[in-house]
């Protein structure tokens, strides 16, 4: 039987948890001194449970149980990354069941085509851009965070969605140092949720970056499908660039220019052309030329995500777990 926090932490350590995640998840109430308790070492163990989707009996001396095992689907899952299912599938579940517990109730997306939703988000802007995309996620109640935490020690998650009693949140993974990566990333995901691709399952995590990833199925192909419609007006963009060759600031000067008149964002624009013709090293580099320099976006998604959410609706208790996963701070 597990006698102390040592002996408890190797035990998550081995069930794939990283030390990370096992520091986010310990209360900050605890103390050694409490270790001589019964009732404190059984809360200490129901605090983890909560926070890291654990079953509560399996930290009173069995093996370490996660409760979301088989259920979650993976997209481009490594034979490495089978053995990490349960811990990506419960920490995402967690976090995300605690995000749509703060979060407004509202109609969702689920059935609303790209179309439409494009066409909304174009009443009040020039383009279908990331800070667009935020912003109707909250509009529609469907929390979004850009996790800070992971439950492995490789950040081995691009990007998920979790549904709760037909509701949805998305969790955010890996960084990307320009709006554009990360807004085509989000829209991917949005056309998941849309799309109702969650039937059945508590989670979808997509492994890899959706806009690089090989072999997709039919889902993760109608998803990429819906994001690009999504931002640009059609599931299958081409983009005439007259034989033109450019370099990175010529390029960054053209979709500039272009971009009023197609209607798309320029970083996204010139990621299509990356997409179309193959130079994803210019298209990155013409990235720099148009947003000025590399950015923290997961600050500006979780910033808007630190004024939407509802923190008194959870306790304090998921409160904090939230503000450590997420880096979200007063």
């Amino acid at each position: 039987m597990t006698t102390d926090s040592n002996d408890l932490r190797r035990e998550l350590r081995r069930a794939g948890l990283s030390e990370k995640a096992i520091d986010a998840a310990w209360p900050t109430w605890w103390s050694e001194e409490l270790a001589d308790d019964p009732s404190g070492r059984a809360e200490l163990r129901f605090a983890l449970a909560r926070r890291l989707g654990l079953s509560p009996k399996s930290l009173l001396g069995e093996r370490v149980r996660f409760v979301w095992n088989d259920e979650a689907r993976f997209k481009h899952l490594s034979a490495e990354d089978v053995t990490h299912r349960a811990a990506l599938a419960s920490f995402g579940m967690t976090v995300g069941g605690s995000l749509l517990r703060a979060t407004p109730e509202v109609a969702g997306i689920v059935g609303v085509t790209a179309a439409d939703l494009r066409a909304a988000i174009l009443r009040d802007r020039a383009f279908v851009d990331l800070q667009g995309l935020v912003f109707v996620c909250w509009a529609v109640g469907l929390p979004l965070v850009h996790l800070r935490v992971f439950p492995l020690d490789a950040k081995a998650m691009h990007a998920m969605v979790v549904g709760v009693d037909g509701r949805q949140a998305i969790l955010l993974g890996r960084d990307a140092p320009y709006p554009a990566q990360t807004a085509f990333t989000l829209a991917h995901e949005l056309g998941h949720v849309a799309l109702g691709h969650l039937e059945g399952a508590p989670a979808l995590v997509d492994m890899d970056d959706p806009a690089k990833a090989g072999d997709k199925d039919e889902e993760e192909t109608a998803a990429d499908r819906f994001a690009l419609e999504l931002l640009t007006g059609t599931p299958t963009p081409t983009i005439d660039t007259d034989g033109a060759s450019y370099n990175a600031p010529g390029l960054a000067r053209a979709v500039e220019q272009a971009a009023p008149r197609y209607r798309i964002e320029p970083g996204t624009l010139a990621l299509c052309l990356a997409y179309q013709t193959g130079q994803w090293g210019r298209a990155m580099s013409a990235l720099e030329f148009i947003y000025g320099a590399p950015r923290r976006v997961w600050r500006d998604v979780n910033t808007l995500a630190a004024s939407q959410l509802r923190w008194e609706w959870i306790g304090d208790d998921a409160a904090e777990w939230i503000r450590t996963v997420t880096d979200i701070r007063d």
